[in-house]
C-alpha cells in the first residue's frame, strides 16, 4: 500500500478531516484510481472506527469525527467514481422524521452505508411524511431509512409505511427504521422490514435486505 493510502486510512480512523481530504487529493495526484482509494483506504478507515466503537474502544465523539473525515475524503474522490463506473451495493433514501431535528446518528449511519458501497440520498431532518413518499416514488430507492430520536415522533414512521401502502409503493422498497426510542418490537409493530440498532447493525441489515 502506498504511503498516501496508509496515511489516508489513518486520517479517517483518527477523524482528521483536513488530512483526509488533503491525502485523498494527493493519492489522486499520484495517479491512483478513485475506486482503489475508496476500497483500500477510505472504507477500511471508517470500518476500523466502527469496529473500535463496537469493542467500546471508541465513543460517540470518536465515531462522529471519523465519519466527518470519511465524508471529507469521499467528497474529494466521489467525482472520479462515476467516470470509473463504480458500482453500488444499493440505493438508500434516508431522513429523520417530522418534528425531529436530530442528525448525528443519521450522519454516522450514512457514512457507514457509503463505506459499504451504498448510494445514499439524505433527506435531512424534520422530514414530512409526504416528502418521504414523494421522494420514494421519484428516486425508487432499494431501501428507505426513517430515523426518529424522540418517542413523540415515532408514530410518523407508521404513517410513512401506511402512505407507501396507499400509494402502491410498499412492495417496491424495503423499509428500515432506527433511532434511540425504536426497537425490533416497534419495527415489527409498524411493519418495517428491518431495525438498525446502531450504525454497524444498520449497515449489516441493509446488506441483508439487498440479498432478499
Amino acid at each position: 500500500m502506498s504511503d498516501a493510502l496508509t496515511k489516508l486510512k489513518q486520517a479517517v480512523l483518527e477523524g482528521d478531516d483536513a488530512t483526509a481530504a488533503a491525502t485523498a487529493q494527493q493519492a489522486l495526484a499520484e495517479g491512483l484510481k478513485g475506486l482503489d482509494i475508496v476500497n483500500s483506504a477510505i472504507v477500511p478507515g471508517i470500518q476500523a472506527a466502527g469496529q473500535l466503537w463496537k469493542e467500546n474502544q471508541y465513543f460517540l465523539p470518536d465515531v462522529v469525527m471519523s465519519a466527518e473525515a470519511f465524508s471529507a475524503a469521499m467528497a474529494v474522490v466521489q467525482p472520479t467514481l462515476t467516470a470509473e463506473g463504480a458500482t453500488h451495493t444499493g440505493r438508500v433514501l434516508i431522513g429523520t422524521v417530522a418534528g425531529d431535528m436530530h442528525t448525528l446518528g443519521k450522519s454516522i449511519v450514512i457514512a457507514m452505508l457509503q463505506g459499504a458501497g451504498f448510494e445514499v440520498t439524505d433527506l435531512g431532518v424534520d422530514v414530512p411524511v409526504r416528502t418521504f413518499l414523494d421522494k420514494t416514488a421519484e428516486l425508487k430507492p432499494d431501501i428507505l431509512g426513517a430515523g426518529c430520536y424522540m418517542s413523540t415522533t415515532m408514530l410518523s414512521i407508521k404513517d410513512i409505511i401506511a402512505g407507501l401502502q396507499e400509494r402502491g409503493l410498499r412492495n417496491q422498497v424495503k423499509v428500515m427504521v432506527g433511532g434511540v426510542p425504536t426497537s425490533q418490537e416497534f419495527a415489527d409493530e409498524v411493519g418495517a422490514d428491518a431495525w438498525g440498532k446502531d450504525a454497524l447493525d444498520a449497515t449489516a441489515k441493509a446488506r441483508q435486505l439487498m440479498r432478499r
